[in-house]
């Protein structure tokens, strides 16, 4: 174990697993957005064909992971495990997507972390050599995330300028020891940290530290400084929480400006749709990693990413009982080539 650590808290994955197979779908507000013509599956009313919103959520899912595998020749069955997670209460949309698939199946909550979650654990399980194919997922759904976290939207309740849209979207990828596809070097699991931000509808406050946590523990154990990636892309921050986050770097030196952007930013069009400070949800950063940033690495656009999804880890409960609300982060480092790199910088 310690040859595969690297200072305190990142792991080496020496058998770089591959990246084999990618899919995302996404709703009628995200298809209208920049990234609209990257998603494999687009559902113009949101209900993907299924008449409740958490149905509409799992069949999302369903078709983005159907779809992944399909692109790689392999049937659900040929899956070792899958390791996918939602924003629902016991991860409804997630398990019961699997429980049509009958691969083995771990659930998972990160919040919006989740894809980065999913990712780094199939990750590790292939490079350890308990899996010979991995599946990685994640789902959110506007609706059925303002119905269990916010007002029903019959309520037509305002959003403060700070709050966030939840992504109808979903993201899949399929993982092996062997492949072309980008392959999975490092990864950084997040910490927990909270600075005590108690206002649910300012995610992006409550998440920046974390993801300050994390990018610096990569950095400082890595030896690599932001520099050394073409693309550092963090999850649903949206635009306060990524300002904060550069914010954070620049008292400290390191200013991450020409390298640096959030997924939430890159999914909608501020000026033209409505979403206030960006996206978020589960949806966001799985949706965008599968339908932009893999493709684009695919195509030579991008050598070396850091792919650093964030969560904030609360529920209505602990909001109603005056607690804080608390953030996560996990860094996954991505690269084109397994040839290249020695941990240490851009070789």
């Amino acid at each position: 174990m310690d040859g595969k650590r690297m200072g305190e808290r990142t792991l080496l994955l020496p058998s770089r697993p591959a990246l084999l197979s990618w899919a995302g779908a996404a709703g009628r507000r995200e298809g209208e957005g920049p990234l609209g013509g990257s998603f494999d599956l687009l559902c113009p009313d949101d209900t993907f064909g299924q008449d409740s919103w958490e149905k509409a959520e799992r069949e999302m899912l369903r078709q983005a992971l159907c779809l992944a595998l399909e692109k790689t020749g392999m049937s659900p069955a040929e899956l070792d495990l899958l390791f996918a997670g939602d924003l629902l209460n016991q991860c409804v949309s997630s398990s019961f997507a699997a429980r049509e698939l009958r691969a083995p199946y771990l659930g998972l909550y990160g919040a919006c972390s989740t894809m980065g979650e999913a990712l780094l654990l199939a990750a590790l399980t292939v490079d350890g050599g308990y899996a010979r194919r991995a599946g990685a997922a994640a789902c959110s759904h506007f609706c059925t995330a303002e119905r269990q976290y916010r007002t029903p939207l019959e309520y037509g309740c305002q959003r403060p300028p700070t709050a966030q849209w939840t992504v109808t979207g979903a993201g899949a990828v399929v993982l092996g020891r062997e492949g072309d596809g980008p392959r999975v070097t490092h990864v950084t699991p997040g910490r927990v940290v909270d600075l005590g931000i108690t206002d649910t509808g300012n995610m992006g406050a409550a998440m920046a530290p974390a993801a300050h946590d994390t990018l610096s523990a990569h950095f400082r154990d890595t030896g690599r400084r932001p520099e050394d990636y073409d693309l550092i892309l963090t999850g649903d921050l949206g635009e306060l929480g990524s300002r904060l986050l550069r914010t954070l770097f620049i008292r400290e030196g390191t200013d991450l400006t020409e390298r640096y952007t959030d997924c939430g930013l890159l999914i909608y069009d501020r000026q033209r749709q409505d979403v206030h400070c960006g996206g978020s949800g589960c949806g966001c950063s799985a949706s965008v990693l599968a339908c932009h940033i893999l493709p684009g690495m695919a195509a030579g656009r991008w050598r070396r990413v850091l792919f650093c999804p964030t969560g904030a880890l609360h529920s209505p409960t602990t909001a109603l009982q005056g607690e804080s609300v608390p953030g996560i982060c996990h860094a996954v480092a991505l690269e084109v080539s397994a040839g290249e790199g020695d941990g240490h910088g851009v070789s």
